[in-house]
């Protein structure tokens, strides 16, 4: 695992190059974020291997009992385009150092680098049948993996519905483990107290970021009514900051949406925004003649039924409310089915610490937005999913645990 980390960092240009054609992702970013994400997932990991541990029981009776971790098997492995590179290695570490062997479907969309790693893989010496990658389609190869007989467990990070199905399959085949990360309606609240140019930042970063194809997106931003119109108006001259264009030019802040189908889905959720009532203060349209380019925008007069205030609609598309008490914003920002994440700016240790045990997320940033870390475990709420990668914790979801009990019949103490 540690040579194939190597091997990433040593071909970086080439994998950004691969995700940057396929999904549309800034390639600088891929150079500094991406690819430098995978390779410390991956010798986190490697580290964990060797620190995987049953325990000594207390068992009743003339009898010694201890348990074993023990790897689940063979583990079908789902991931999205979003991310191509991360999510690989988000999986794939820790099944690697569990002790299982792996089936990576990559996204339709973005295979190119998924196929590279396993190049990689075969070169860093992994032995074949270890690492494999099937690109194909969901309803073909996806089905193919999570109903199959001899795969013991099944990783996936996409959409709630798709999630679904794979607990499906999963049901009806052999019962094998299943472990979700789904969409997400992040909230990112801003309080009076906050620094507005400091939040401003944080919130154009939160939902434009990788074009905002993210699942913990900020997507609905709730500032308080002391600096709501100040806020309002600096973060739409933020946006209109923003610049959109060729993932490969370094002066770029935002590619294009994956596909087309992406594209349409967003500009279709712009226009429900407008059709519901929502004021539209900037974007709102294609950024280009042609590709798949949208203006960063931003919705304000949203509320809470909104579909725009409640469905994921992975793009570039702020929701901007105003709220009044604590009270109310932890209302509202539980005002969904999701649960992925969170963000809190504030000055108050009083407000960040009862406002980060009230919203239910499972991550939940205070004073920053998309602070990742292979120590901090990352997983759902509520229709968000379950099961949690990054951190030691992740490698339980590709672990058996089991007891061994031994009788003892003369031993000289129990």
């Amino acid at each position: 695992m540690s040579k194939l980390a190597d091997l990433v960092e040593q071909h970086t240009e080439e994998l950004a190059a691969l995700d940057g054609a396929d999904a549309g992702k800034l390639v600088l970013l891929g150079k500094i974020i991406d690819i430098p994400a995978a390779t410390q997932m991956l010798r986190y990991y490697a580290g964990a291997a060797d620190k995987i541990h049953g325990e000594v029981l207390r068992v009743s009776g003339k009898y010694q009992g201890y348990t074993l971790k023990e790897p689940v098997g063979v583990v079908g492995v789902i991931i999205p385009w979003n991310f191509p590179t991360m999510m690989f290695f988000l999986k794939v570490s820790p099944a690697l150092a569990a002790g299982c062997t792996v089936v990576v479907k990559p996204a339709e969309q973005t295979p190119l680098s998924a196929l590279y790693y396993a190049h990689l893989a075969k070169l860093a010496g992994v032995p074949d049948g270890v690492i494999n990658v099937v690109p194909g389609f969901g309803p073909t190869a996806g089905a193919a993996l999570t109903s199959h007989m001899d795969v013991d467990s099944v990783a996936f990070t996409g959409s709630t519905e798709v999630g679904r199905l794979i607990m499906e399959s999963a049901a009806r085949s052999n019962l094998k483990m299943v472990s979700l990360e789904l969409g997400g309606k992040s909230p990112l609240i801003v309080f009076d107290d906050a620094d507005v140019d400091m939040a401003v930042n944080l919130s154009r970063l939160a939902i434009f970021y990788n074009k905002g194809e993210v699942c913990v997106a900020g997507s609905r931003v709730y500032v308080q009514e002391g600096i709501y119109d100040e806020f309002v108006k600096k973060a739409v001259e933020a946006a209109q900051n923003w610049k959109v264009g060729d993932p490969f030019d370094v002066t770029t802040n935002m590619g294009p949406q994956v596909d087309k189908d992406q594209f349409e889905r967003v500009l279709k959720y712009i226009e429900h925004g407008k059709s519901e009532g929502a004021t539209l203060l900037t974007g709102g349209k294609p950024a280009a003649d042609k590709g798949y380019y949208i203006e960063p925008t931003i919705f304000v007069d949203v509320t809470e039924d909104m579909k725009i205030a409640q469905e994921e609609i992975f793009g570039p598309v702020m929701s901007l409310m105003k709220f009044r008490s604590v009270d109310e914003v932890i209302e509202k920002a539980n005002c969904t089915k999701y649960g992925l994440a969170a963000g809190i700016v504030t000055k108050s240790l009083d407000i960040a610490n009862r406002v980060s045990r009230s919203v239910r997320a499972g991550t939940v940033w205070v004073n920053c937005y998309y602070a990742f870390d292979p120590d901090a475990p990352f997983g759902g709420y509520k229709m968000s999913g379950f099961g949690r990668d990054q951190g030691l914790a992740a490698m339980d979801k590709y672990l058996q645990v089991k007891s061994v009990i031994t009788a003892l019949p003369d031993s000289p103490w129990y």
